[in-house]
């Protein structure tokens, strides 16, 4: 049973607890007004999305990362050369958004890996696992049929800033 206001219980099984004034701040808030409760991210020098989404939206304590392709922020191309100069720029550009929200790669509690074919699961790992010296992210793999712009790899992440 939830009250909203500064002072209220929820019911937790058998015991009332103190309510957790974020969540109900932030209920206030998107009754009250609801823009104020996702802020976008568009960090400066970073690829300009390709179609119409921000690239990060902060909201509750999350960052939620769109999918990152291997666009060179500098130039607007693909950095192609091979599955592990793909994947390095795919997480860079993670990086960059990571950066402009004020986190970083430990920040990151589940991301999502698009693959176009299982062939690349092994290089992307050994890629990827080299951006998390301590515990990863939780996350999945899949390969699917297309990717954006016909890259050979995409991922997407939420970090927390707790």
């Amino acid at each position: 049973m939830w009250e909203c206001g500064n002072v209220g219980m929820w019911e937790c099984g058998n015991e009332l607890r103190p309510k957790v004034r974020v969540a109900c701040d932030l209920w206030q808030r998107s009754t009250s007004n609801p823009t104020t409760v996702k802020k976008a991210i568009h960090p400066a020098g970073a690829a300009k999305p390709i179609a119409p989404y921000s690239p990060a939206i902060e909201a509750g304590g999350f960052v939620f990362l769109s999918g990152q392709i291997a666009l060179d922020p500098a130039t607007g191309e693909l950095d192609r050369k091979n599955i592990t100069a793909e994947t390095h720029r795919v997480m860079r550009n993670i990086g960059l958004l990571l950066e402009a929200a004020g986190l970083g790669y430990e920040h990151l509690v589940k991301c999502t890996i698009f693959l176009s074919s299982m062939d690349h699961y092994a290089a992307v790992n050994e890629v990827y696992a080299t951006y998390f010296p301590g515990d990863p992210p939780a996350r999945e793999a899949v390969a699917v049929r297309t990717l954006p712009r016909n890259v050979d790899v995409e991922i997407s992440a939420i970090a927390h800033r707790g």
